[in-house]
């Protein structure tokens, strides 16, 4: 059967139809690793949730909006994907994974998330791009082991400065979002490894040199009028991003009126 007979299917809440979207779940695999991704699902079955020892879990490319209270007895669950579901609450089961610590919830319909959130200790790795944040999620703020952050393509406007306090952070993707300046609490953050403001409305970009740890930045597709000004060895991906500290210095004004460089556009993959 194809894709069409299995949407039909998933619309029908029956034991026989689960067994055909998602086989019968009966034995704990032995990768401790359950695929579930592209199967039409619109609830997750309990019997998935049976297995305690699992490790990893992917939902991917369902029609899931709520999950079952089970979910929580896997306690032992490091990596969650929930992206391109269709999700306009994250589930309560999932703050209560202790060891969890890679979230997959991109493409999804977010506009907040819970307090609770703030109980997954652990997690160091979350994304939350594509989906309906209007107001920076202050809750992410109190992850203090999160190391990236997809925040991409939302309707964002502003980073608070209590985002300083990640003092684990590495990596911060904030691409397609409404921000009018480069975030000034990201300037006292000089850990950060990369920061991606692509396709934002960012007019001026301030020195950026004094960040010792940075090694790469993607400013790209912004109304600016000068490229950030970058240390030793710092990839940058943007106008300008060929010339010479020296000539931005010097002659800013004339490469405001260049022609805008071409550049290799960078998809993030997390390694």
């Amino acid at each position: 059967m194809g894709n069409a007979m299995r949407s039909v299917i998933a619309f029908i809440p029956s034991e026989r139809c689960q067994r055909f979207l998602v086989g019968d779940l009966k034995e704990m695999p032995l990768d401790r690793t359950l695929d579930l991704s592209s199967r039409q699902l619109r609830r997750l079955p309990v019997a998935a949730c049976v297995f305690d020892e699992l490790v990893k879990l992917y939902l991917s490319d369902n029609n899931l909006s709520s999950l079952p209270a089970e979910l929580q007895g896997l306690k032992k669950l490091q990596l969650l994907a929930l992206d391109f579901n269709c999700f306009e609450e994250l589930p309560a089961a999932v703050c209560r994974l202790p060891q969890l610590s890679i979230l997959y919830l991109g493409n999804n319909r977010l506009y907040r998330l819970p307090r609770e959130l703030r109980q997954l200790k652990e997690l160091n790795t979350l994304w939350l791009e594509t989906n309906c944040f209007t107001v920076f999620p202050k809750v992410v703020c109190e992850l203090a082991n999160l190391k990236t952050l997809h925040l991409g393509y939302n309707q964002i406007r502003s980073i608070p400065k209590e985002f300083g306090r990640l003092d684990e952070l590495r990596s911060v993707w904030l691409a397609g979002n409404q921000l009018a300046e480069f975030p000034p609490v990201l300037l006292e953050m000089d850990f950060l490894a990369v920061i991606d403001v692509d396709r934002n409305k960012i007019r001026y970009f301030p020195g950026l040199s004094h960040m010792q740890g940075l090694k790469l930045v993607i400013y790209d597709h912004n109304p600016c009028v000068n490229a950030p000004l970058v240390g030793e060895g710092v990839r940058r991906v943007g106008r300008w991003a060929d010339s010479t500290d020296d000539d931005l210095e010097d002659d800013g004004s004339k490469a405001a009126s260049e022609t805008t460089a071409e550049v290799v556009e960078v998809h993030p993959e997390e390694q």
